[in-house]
């Protein structure tokens, strides 16, 4: 027997790789609606969030649907990859790596950034007020607002590793996630939260940008569990 080629599977695929092994059995038919994501994540011994993006790497994949207020329902059949789908990083993961390393470059930055880069910290949350305004896309502004904050620890390692993980947002998993939970909406949460990271700043009050930045991020984690497939019926 040859070799086969060891491959590395995020958690998320390989929940998929399961399910999609049950719509393949017959298990599931095209047009039922899957159990709600609690029941699945029981029967398969998974956290939600892992199940969560395994849905919607199945959707992405085009053999689910995700109807808002009504659930997941079995698209169509068809053959998965042997790997199992991989739309990108997983974004509960990817939230959690960033509440660990921005937190604690919001804490260095208190005690490292000059008067100069405090000021253009600043700025990023003014023109981002101004933009959500004049309802534009706030997007750029606020990937330059973390990335302040870790070129303001004058550690050059970092800027380049906070901007990757921001970057991560725009992998195929994150945004249909963020697409089906609202995330864009929540800016005016996202505002308060950069206000309070930008106060501790000021104040050079390093504990307190922690906690600032990483409560910013664990509403991002909020927002993306929120329920969007619930069946009224439930």
């Amino acid at each position: 027997m040859p070799f086969q080629p060891i491959v590395s599977q995020r958690l998320y695929q390989q929940v998929a790789n399961q399910i999609g092994d049950l719509i393949r059995s017959g298990e599931f038919v095209a047009g039922q609606r899957l159990p709600p994501e609690r029941d699945l994540a029981r029967k398969l011994g998974a956290s939600r969030p892992v199940v969560r993006e395994a849905l919607v790497a199945l959707e992405i994949a085009g053999l689910v649907e995700v109807r808002g207020g009504s659930g997941s329902y079995v698209k169509e059949l068809g053959e998965l990859v042997t790997e199992g789908p991989d739309a990108g990083p997983s974004p509960f993961e990817l939230v959690s790596a960033r509440m660990l390393i921005e937190g604690e470059t919001a804490f260095v930055a208190a005690s490292e950034a000059t008067d100069a880069e405090l000021a253009g910290i600043v700025e990023t949350m003014e023109t981002m007020r101004a933009l959500m305004a004049a309802g534009e896309p706030t997007f750029e502004t606020d990937r330059l607002f973390h990335a302040r904050i870790a070129a303001a620890t004058h550690n050059t390692v970092l800027p380049p590793i906070v901007v990757g993980l921001w970057d991560g947002q725009f992998a195929p998993m994150f945004e249909a996630l963020s697409h089906r939970t609202r995330l864009q909406e929540n800016q005016r949460a996202t505002m308060r939260d950069h206000g309070r990271v930008i106060e501790a700043l000021l104040r050079h009050d390093g504990p307190g940008a922690r906690q600032a930045m990483r409560a910013h991020l664990a509403e991002v984690m909020r927002v993306l569990m929120r329920d969007y497939d619930a069946d009224p019926s439930d």
